[in-house]
């Protein structure tokens, strides 16, 4: 994952400021454990800003509303109520060239700074911390005690230490070409390597995008550049420098003389500040310099929502998806053996009538019985073949038809006890199954829904005891996740659940009495529902269009043809008691659904 680096968290500030600056802080919320969103409101708009200190993904940047579930965090709660109903009227870095940026907050525009909230975007040790005007801690996302660092613990009540001072160059358009290739080239080493080295303020994704823009490849070594390689990366070197100088307002500090005259004669024709930063997304990442761009952004601060939010909804996304699939596993290879030993008891149980019959015969002739005898053969009654029937020697004839008789009524009882067992376990296995074959649809992320989906299904577990909640949290508050959406080639609505619960719903609470339902025969997968109108009658193409894509999203996707049923939905019903995306159907038709021509439609 791209962090945010001082040209991006400059291209951030910049925007912020020239559109939130004063606004109002109406709520502190807490998303999670790294995220925290302030409610601002100015004389034109209202928008929540993200402050986060996620070792990956730390920024600053206007993103979306957070959702209503209840706040529960203490730090949030600290800074609700000291900066409730104040005004944020600046934002300002606390050093040239540092990730640390200061929020300050007053009664009103032009009163004395009363608050000053720290957020410091600097990897994996970005922190927030709120101090008074005395500069002393109020309040911090993460307490860092004097065990855990010498140089600088941060706890509440100390005063507020800025972050140890980078001992790198500082960039600078004041350097001359001839200083800059000097200094980048005199240990011999790669592209990437001696620019990191030797100067602040840079990233790796910057660099790379950088030594992109000028033609060459960042892990080039600095001795095989020729003169015009130096010459246009130097370029766009300066390019880098003009706009970031132009968003820290460093330009204002240089001297006068013939140098400075030179700058302010290259930075004449840059364009106002706000157009200097073209953000977009690149192969790799993003950038905000317009290098290397393949889709553009509208501002940084999309950019900077849209990437951190995708990013990190596609880690947790891979991590439930990984739980969850192992936790299927398990519990379905349990009940599966589960299975087995009840079918192999009920396998024995149906040697009872054998034993009966056995019993039977000895009781027959008991003449034929003499002490001592360890097997007998006598005719069977209907065959007139010989059995021969094991016996006990200890005991005499009666006694070992007794035996007979009691491992007959054993059986049987074994086989009332065991058939609603395996009956229980193969209800759950079929549920599981299914629960499996929706989580194997979702085998990537591409976008919000694709993580709703999967919490549905984390929700849903939770509910049914298979799993448990580690967080003890309520019910998600978020707006429900949708199925999916086709037109067959008559232009009938097509939905595809995703889900159980997406399943439940379609099939008992969206279905029509002119719609058509639609699943695999005897295969877990999604049910499909296609919408018709009173006096519509979907074409045998859109019937085949259903039955392929229905084939597509089941467990049976990798087959060539699949048997799919469908009805009315008044002629499916869900078992009293029956767990979600259960349901039994009647007066169905079979149509053969064909899955890899599905592809075609997707």
């Amino acid at each position: 994952m791209q962090l945010v680096d001082f040209t991006t968290l400059t291209g951030a500030c910049c925007e912020l400021r020239d559109e939130w600056i004063p606004a109002r802080t109406e709520q502190v919320y807490q998303r999670d454990r790294f995220t925290i969103s302030l409610a601002l409101r100015t004389l034109k708009r209202r928008g929540w800003l993200t402050i986060c200190w996620h070792p990956q993904a730390a920024r600053v940047c206007i993103g979306n509303p957070p959702p209503r579930t209840p706040d529960t965090f203490t730090f949030s709660d600290q800074l609700r109520h000291q900066l409730g109903g104040f005004a944020l009227v600046a934002i300002e870095a606390i050093a040239p060239w540092e990730r640390v940026l200061d929020l300050q907050f007053a009664k009103r525009p032009g009163d004395p700074v009363f608050w000053h909230l720290y957020v410091e975007v600097i990897g994996k040790y970005s922190n927030v911390i709120l101090t008074g005007a005395d500069n002393l801690i109020v309040t911090v996302a993460h307490q860092v005690s004097s065990q855990q660092s010498s140089v600088r613990p941060i706890q509440t009540g100390q005063p507020y230490e800025v972050p140890p001072a980078l001992t790198n160059t500082t960039p600078s358009l004041r350097e001359s070409q001839e200083r800059w290739q000097e200094r980048v080239s005199l240990v011999p080493g790669t592209l990437r390597r001696n620019l990191l080295k030797n100067y602040r303020g840079l990233s790796p994704a910057l660099v790379v995008s950088m030594a992109q823009a000028a033609g060459l490849d960042s892990e080039a070594t600095t001795d095989s550049l020729i003169s015009s390689d130096w010459d246009k990366l130097f370029q766009k070197w300066q390019e880098w420098l003009q706009v970031v100088e132009l968003g820290t307002g460093e330009e204002g500090n240089r001297g006068r003389g013939e140098q400075g005259e030179k700058e302010e004669k290259a930075l004449s024709s840059v364009s106002p500040l706000k157009s200097q930063f073209h953000p977009g997304f690149t192969p790799e990442g993003y950038n905000v310099l317009g290098w290397g761009i393949i889709k553009p952004a509208s501002s940084v601060q999309e950019l900077l929502n849209r990437y951190y939010t995708d990013q990190l909804n596609q880690q947790e996304f891979n991590q439930i998806r990984h739980q969850l699939s192992q936790k299927l596993n398990n519990i379905l290879q349990k009940l599966r053996q589960k299975a087995s030993t009840f079918k192999e008891r009920l396998q024995q149980s149906d040697q009872a009538d054998q034993y009966r019959e056995q019993a039977d015969l000895l009781m027959a002739y008991l003449q034929d019985w003499e002490p001592g005898m360890k097997a007998i053969a006598l005719n069977d009654f209907e065959t007139d073949k010989p059995v021969t029937i094991p016996l006990d020697p200890e005991k005499n004839a009666v006694q070992n038809a007794q035996s007979l008789y009691k491992r007959h009524q054993k059986l049987k009882r074994a086989r009332t006890a065991v058939e609603p067992l395996l009956q229980q376990v193969q209800e759950e296995i079929d549920y599981l199954e299914q629960v499996e074959a929706t989580l194997t649809q979702l085998d990537a992320y591409d976008d919000p829904e694709d993580l709703q989906t999967l919490l549905e299904i984390r929700d849903e577990l939770i509910g049914q005891k298979y799993l448990e909640d580690p967080d003890n949290r309520s019910r998600r508050d978020e707006e429900a996740s949708h199925p999916y959406n086709y037109q067959t080639p008559s232009g009938f609505e097509l939905l595809i659940g995703r889900n159980n619960r997406q399943n439940d719903q379609l099939t008992f609470r969206m279905a029509g009495d002119y719609d058509l339902w639609f699943h695999t025969q005897e295969i877990p997968g999604s049910h499909g529902l296609l919408r018709v109108a009173p006096g519509e009658v979907p074409d045998e193409a859109d019937l085949q269009f259903a039955a392929d894509l229905i084939s597509y999203y089941s467990r049976a996707r990798q087959s060539d043809q699949v048997p799919v049923v469908y009805t009315q939905p008044k002629h499916v019903y869900k078992p009293k008691g029956a767990k979600p995306g259960i349901a039994i159907y009647k007066h169905e038709r079979i149509i053969w659904g064909r899955p890899q021509k599905a592809v075609n439609y997707l």
